[in-house]
């Protein structure tokens, strides 16, 4: 019981941030559909950053995922919170983080190269996809222009 209140409780919030996420973000009230789909947004991120927190309390970092794959450089997709976060975590480590991937390249500040889609890719075992609910376009845009490998963080998170 306590578990299904719990994610009522969830649904409900994500809804909310994301409609009120929308409003502030854009500046403009959202309809119904929209409103809806940047909830499911939102509620995704929070399903992800809670994946995180518990392999962290279960000992487990997502460097032990690139060890066990084999990968020592990655380019990550999307610079907004999650990419950010992926960055913070990764700059320290021997995992090589060579640059970023944002449309909105040109407006983020970073102390690390952030190129755009249409850029050329530098060559690295794989490119890790923080924005998670638009996975699928990302990755169909990304494979018609490169061979390296694109990964989205929330599977690399499951299979801890």
């Amino acid at each position: 019981m306590k578990k299904g209140a719990v994610s009522i409780l969830s649904l409900l919030t994500g809804t909310a941030i994301g409609a009120i996420g929308g409003v502030v973000a854009t500046g403009k009230v959202i309809g119904g559909d929209e409103s809806q789909q940047l909830a499911n947004k939102h509620l995704a991120i929070m399903k992800l950053y809670d994946r995180w927190m518990q392999t962290k309390q279960e000992g487990k970092s997502i460097t032990d995922y690139f060890h066990a794959h084999d990968i020592k450089s990655i380019a990550i997709y999307g610079m907004s919170f999650v990419g950010q976060r992926l960055y913070e975590e990764l700059k320290n480590s021997d995992i090589s983080v060579r640059y970023c991937i944002d449309k909105n390249a040109t407006s983020i500040y970073s102390d690390i190269d952030i190129v755009s889609p249409e850029d050329e890719l530098e060559n690295v075992d794989a490119i890790i996809v923080t924005a998670i609910y638009f996975y699928n376009e990302i990755e169909e845009q990304l494979e018609a222009k490169t061979n390296i490998e694109i990964m989205s963080l929330e599977d690399i998170l499951f299979e801890l």
